[in-house]
């Protein structure tokens, strides 16, 4: 594929500094991109590298200056990169069409428009709608809706009644619907709640895999448009997660926790059931959230603390050797000093 500059700045809603002729055929890293190649300079680092890059032309951030060189230029370099990458390199998810070696129940209702692979199942009272691909292997339950354009990787698990929205992405082997963990009596006689609700995956969410998504008690849990989940992450019932929230991966969420909009979570995280984190909160990696966090907040560690005070343990914890070594040698010499008084009031 080659497309000019001129095309893709007005694909990208962009500007150009440069020849709009040029013609580009591929995306590479700024080090290795030569002569046809687009590049990206996101950061101050890697501007550096703008005067040495043989890239026919690169997507910088206004402001950027780069005498003799092609420049797409946006206010948001990495993100146009992505937008490019989807130029060149489009998704071909095959042709549409039920194969024969799916299984369709009677009653569900599958757009002709839609890409069903072989052994895929589709249960009664299912929709799957125009433009959905189900690849190898997914099962779809009775009643459950796919969206416009939505994508189920192999091994995809959609349990009975839960709702995919238009253009959600769901990676290998991830599951949407299993039971909550729900038992009276924890640890003595465990007996099962059952848990009749739903989940409900809006728009443009896109969630990696194996990762699990559980369904609610009672009601639904919600996963609200353009939330982003890595691989191996835990959804628990009645969970609420607020649109643009990215989650990092092996996270897990207990019960009836709501997360807010725009929220960042970071890696191995874990988050107690029945809790508020605001919108806009940032979560360090492996931090564990016992409380609500307020919007806004900053922080991680474990338990979470705000961002100074956690910085404060984590310097603490470097010095710890030394205070250990600081207060044995105070220790001898009190045990010495209460030796010398115990002497002098012998005498």
């Amino acid at each position: 594929m080659q497309m000019t500059l001129q095309d893709i700045a007005a694909k990208l809603g962009a500007g150009l500094a440069g020849d709009p002729r040029a013609v580009i055929r591929d995306i590479r890293p700024i080090g290795e991109a030569g002569e046809g190649d687009l590049t990206f300079v996101a950061d101050r680092k890697h501007a550096k590298l703008l005067a040495a890059t043989k890239a026919t032309a690169i997507l910088v951030s206004p402001g950027t200056e780069a005498p003799g060189k092609n420049l797409i230029i946006c206010d948001d370099p990495y993100a146009a990169f992505g937008k490019a990458m989807s130029l060149f390199y489009p998704v071909d998810h095959g042709d549409a069409g039920i194969h024969p070696g799916a299984v369709v129940e009677d009653g569900a209702l599958v757009s002709p428009e839609a890409v069903i692979y072989p052994r895929c199942f589709i249960g009664r009272g299912a929709r799957v709608d125009p433009g959905a691909v189900l690849y190898p292997g997914v099962f779809i339950g009775r009643n459950a809706t796919i969206g416009e354009r939505a994508v189920l990787y192999p091994n995809v698990c959609v349990y009975a009644s839960c709702v995919i929205g238009k253009r959600v992405i769901l990676h290998a082997g991830v599951v949407v619907g299993a039971d909550g963990f729900g038992f009276a009596a924890p640890g003595i006689s465990n007996i099962k709640i059952p848990q009749v609700g739903i989940v409900q995956i809006d728009d443009d969410v896109e969630i990696g895999a194996n990762s699990t998504v559980d369904r609610a008690t009672l009601g639904k849990t919600w996963i609200q448009r353009n939330v982003k989940i890595d691989n191996l992450v835990q959804v628990a019932h009645n969970v609420v997660i607020g649109e643009n929230t990215a989650i990092a991966a092996q996270v897990g969420i207990s019960g009836s926790t709501t997360i807010g909009r725009s929220v960042l979570i970071g890696g191995q995280a874990g988050i107690v059931g029945h809790i508020t984190i605001g919108d806009n909160a940032r979560i360090g990696a492996g931090a564990s959230i016992h409380k609500d966090v307020p919007a806004g907040m900053v922080g991680g560690g474990t338990p979470f603390l705000p961002y100074r005070e956690w910085m404060k343990v984590e310097l603490t914890k470097t010095k710890l050797p030394q205070m250990r070594a600081q207060l044995s040698e105070l220790q001898k010499q009190l045990d010495s000093l209460k030796q010398s008084l115990l002497k002098t009031g012998e005498k």
